[in-house]
C-alpha cells in the first residue's frame, strides 16, 4: 500500500507573553530582576517571579524605571537557576499537548535576549527554541506604519486606553497580551475582508 502523501497538520502554536525588568540594557553586564508572563487567551495563566541579581552592576535609571531595590532582591529574589526552572515548569505546564510555545513581548528582542541567555546559562536549553515574535513588528506589518509610530504611547491608545505603563513585569505582560489579542482579532477581520473582495 502506498505511503500517504497527506502533509502532517501544523503544530499548534500557543503564544505566551513575556516582559522582564533589567538592572541594565544587556544581559553581559547586567542582571534579570523579574519576569512576568501570562497566555494569551483566557483565562489567563500568569507566572511572576523575582530574582537575585547575578551582576553587581546596575544603571540607576532602569532601577528608577522598575522600582525595584537592589538590595532587597539580594536577600529575597530567587537564586536565578531555580527561577529559570520555575519558569520552564510553568511554561510546560500550561502548555496544550502537542503544541509549541510562542515567546511572544512588545520589544522582543530586549525581553528575548535576557530570557535566551539565562535558560541557557542556567538550564542549557530554552524552552521557547530559538525564535520570537515581536508585538511592535507586527504592528508595523498590520497598520503599515513606519517604526517610530510603534512606541507604546502609540499603541496603547488605539487597543487598551491607557496613559503608561506601570514598569511591574506581569502587569505590563498582561497589557501586552490585551493588545495583541486585539491586533490578532484585527488582522483577522481584515483577512475576512480581503476574502470577500
Amino acid at each position: 500500500m502506498p505511503a500517504s502523501s497527506k502533509e502532517p497538520s501544523p503544530q499548534p502554536e500557543f503564544y505566551i507573553v513575556v516582559d522582564i525588568e533589567a538592572s541594565g540594557p544587556n544581559p553581559s553586564n547586567y542582571a534579570m530582576l523579574s519576569i512576568g508572563a501570562c497566555t494569551l487567551d483566557e483565562p489567563r495563566c500568569t507566572f511572576y517571579v523575582e530574582l537575585q541579581p547575578d551582576k553587581d552592576d546596575y544603571l540607576e535609571e532602569s532601577m528608577k524605571t522598575n522600582q525595584l531595590s537592589f538590595e532587597a532582591l539580594r536577600q529575597e529574589g530567587l537564586p536565578p537557576k531555580i527561577a529559570m526552572q520555575q519558569f520552564a515548569s510553568w511554561v510546560q505546564g500550561i502548555l496544550p499537548e502537542g503544541a509549541r510555545p510562542i515567546f511572544t513581548a512588545f520589544n522582543a528582542p530586549f525581553d528575548w535576549m535576557f530570557i535566551n541567555d539565562y535558560f541557557h546559562r542556567y538550564l542549557g536549553q530554552n524552552p521557547f527554541g530559538h525564535s520570537a515574535l515581536d508585538i511592535k513588528a507586527f504592528y508595523m506589518g498590520l497598520r503599515g506604519v513606519s517604526w517610530r509610530e510603534t512606541a507604546h504611547k502609540n499603541i496603547d491608545s488605539k487597543y487598551i486606553k491607557k496613559k503608561e505603563l506601570t514598569h511591574h513585569a506581569l502587569s505590563d505582560a498582561m497589557d501586552e497580551a490585551d493588545i495583541f489579542q486585539a491586533m490578532l482579532a484585527e488582522a483577522k477581520q481584515k483577512g475576512m475582508q480581503e476574502e470577500e473582495e
